[in-house]
């Protein structure tokens, strides 16, 4: 019977143990020195003002001192951290300590986790781990805890525990999560598992987002949320909120929400100055097969034009090795993001994780290759691909990155833009952030990272306004392209049989009354905030290991074939905020 905590403080630990890729040859040290592990320090702060807790990332503390035996320890596991950290649960169990563990692995594989760990935790945290605590104190902690719909909520919230943060350690310690999972349901993506049973996708107040941002010092911020503008409603009071803050702001966003009325226009005003957009691929029957059907009947040309307008640079995100990808997916989709003169892309090998629609399909056609976990993390094929061998999509994945990031390139990418100081900062962030690794390194080593933050803010802002629009918002003529190159755009009617316009989900749903966003007014509670309908949401089988983690589900990066190096704590959904 384990013992009864109610009468003194609890002694916590909480580990974010490090992926298998951040100890592999050739990794870049700075892509795991990204983000602070936001999950953990969200549930440090449900912990009582007389517990003592200790927060430690192993991808920046490294070595960490695992020679004590506190009352509970609590990790984050997502899929290539398994095994470290099935490694430190077996260690602290021997000792008596009650090990917690929760995130997408555990949630999609809780028979494994539960072989490791004393508690698991199944989809997302919020009221599961407040429930886990009472029970913990008066000594009958159960096996496995899973929050029921109704407590998928992030109304009152308390604020996250950054002072168990070491923001020197970091590059972007302002991170920030307004919302959990996002409003589509791609196949390749771990969100309907993860949140099954229950709404896939809501926010907290824009009150409450608000205050969370004016306790950040300084003016960057980092929003790891899958997707920024998924609730229109929620997204323009944030951002009319945000105006007059002096903030300069990173997030993630899809094409068709950059497409829709003026909701990127509103964030380019409130400070945001880079997007991550999942492009994925270049071909429409790749995306009708992958249920990207956000993507489709989009004009890709017009997204990036219209972020450049303003000057929001554009990270692009690319899967390869989709079912109509052959060889020549690689040159083609390098080629297309440098004539378009993306910032940066990121890519990823494409990678079936169990408890994915994408996993159920490969697996019944027999063409899984493995089931090794540390594979699992979109750099290796683990799959049988249709249209080319597995070493060829291996190698083109690494060739895409060569080619993308050589300095002819980049050159190329910064002579289409069409402004000097476009030019000047599309130079400064994929020169900066891919060719400097040496100053890096030994800024990590430093144990400094966050002394590169200036900069950062610096190439951020100093040259915001590449273009001005002529044609109203968001226009300013046609994008540069090779001559005789047509627009890139998806037949969403031709390869979907559905209608271009006027198919508004509920979280796209215009709004007629613009005063119902004055955000800044003290008080505002929208509808959409937290208590919008679930759009889509499905309940499926729970097989396998989703995409990224969180213990246990708090705050979410992008999923879908995300490279898992910027930080695995924050599934920003996305797929990687920052590139390879």
């Amino acid at each position: 019977m384990p013992a009864t905590h109610a009468r003194r403080p609890l002694r916590v630990k909480m580990i974010l143990p490090s992926l298998i890729e951040a100890n592999s040859p050739g990794y870049r040290p700075i892509k795991y020195a990204l983000f602070p592990p936001l999950g953990l320090a969200s549930l440090a702060s449900y912990l009582d003002p007389d517990d003592e807790v200790e927060l430690l990332d192993e991808h920046v503390q490294a070595p960490l001192e695992l020679d004590d035996a506190p009352d509970l320890l609590v990790m984050s596991v997502y899929i290539t951290s398994a095994r470290r950290a099935w490694e430190i649960a077996d260690l602290y169990r021997a000792r008596g300590t009650h090990v917690c563990v929760g995130g997408l692995h555990p949630t999609s594989l809780p028979d494994e986790a539960a072989s490791h760990a004393d508690t698991v935790f199944i989809g997302p945290g919020e009221g599961a781990w407040q429930e886990f605590l009472v029970d913990f104190r008066a000594g009958r902690p159960r096996p496995r805890y899973e929050a029921p719909a109704s407590m998928r909520t992030l109304v009152g919230i308390p604020p996250v525990r950054r002072d168990l943060i070491e923001r020197r350690r970091y590059l972007c310690p302002n991170s920030i999560v307004v919302s959990r999972g996002c409003p589509h349901h791609c196949d390749f993506c771990y969100k309907d598992a993860f949140y099954e049973g229950g709404r896939s996708f809501y926010t907290q107040t824009v009150d409450e987002a608000l205050a969370e941002i004016d306790r950040l010092p300084g003016r960057h911020l980092y929003f790891l949320d899958d997707h920024l503008l998924g609730n229109e409603r929620f997204a323009r009071a944030l951002f009319d909120g945000m105006r007059g803050m002096g903030r300069l702001f990173q997030g993630a966003s899809t094409v068709n929400a950059i497409l829709r009325g003026d909701l990127i226009e509103r964030a380019a005003a409130a400070g945001m100055r880079s997007v991550f957009v999942g492009f994925e691929t270049l071909n429409p029957e790749n995306l009708r097969r992958h249920d990207k059907r956000q993507n489709l009947g989009r004009d890709y040309d017009e997204a990036i034009r219209r972020c450049h307008d303003l000057g929001v640079m554009v990270n692009g995100s690319f899967v390869f090795g989709l079912d109509d990808d052959g060889p020549d997916v690689f040159e083609r989709t390098v080629g297309w993001g440098i004539s378009r003169s993306l910032e940066t892309s990121t890519y990823h090998i494409m990678t079936p994780y169990p408890g994915t629609a994408l996993h159920r399909r490969i697996a019944d056609d027999d063409r899984i290759v493995t089931d090794d976990w540390d594979l699992y993390d979109t750099r290796h094929v683990v799959f049988k691909p249709r249209r080319m061998t597995p070493e060829q999509l291996e190698a083109g994945y690494w060739r895409a990155y060569r080619d993308f990031y050589a300095w002819p390139a980049i050159w190329k990418g910064a002579a289409g833009q069409d402004t000097l100081k476009g030019r000047a900062r599309h130079l400064a962030y994929a020169g900066g952030w891919r060719k400097f690794e040496p100053l890096w390194d030994l800024i990590i080593r430093a144990r400094r990272v966050n002394a590169m933050l200036p900069a950062l803010e610096r190439t951020l802002d100093a040259f915001v306004g590449a273009r001005k629009p002529a044609n109203g918002i968001g226009s300013s003529g046609p994008q540069r392209r090779e001559p005789g190159e047509k627009s890139f755009g998806v037949d969403l009617e031709e390869h979907l049989g559905l209608a271009q316009t006027g198919q508004w989900t509920a979280t796209e749903a215009p709004e007629s009354d613009p005063g119902r966003h004055r955000a800044r007014h003290r008080g505002l509670r929208l509808p959409g905030d937290d208590d919008l309908p679930s759009v889509g949401d499905r309940a499926q089988p729970r097989h396998g290991v989703d995409r990224q983690t969180d213990v246990p589900g708090v705050g979410q990066r992008r999923a879908a074939a995300v490279d898992a190096g910027a930080h695995p704590d924050i599934d920003i959904a996305r797929p990687d905020p920052f590139p390879q």
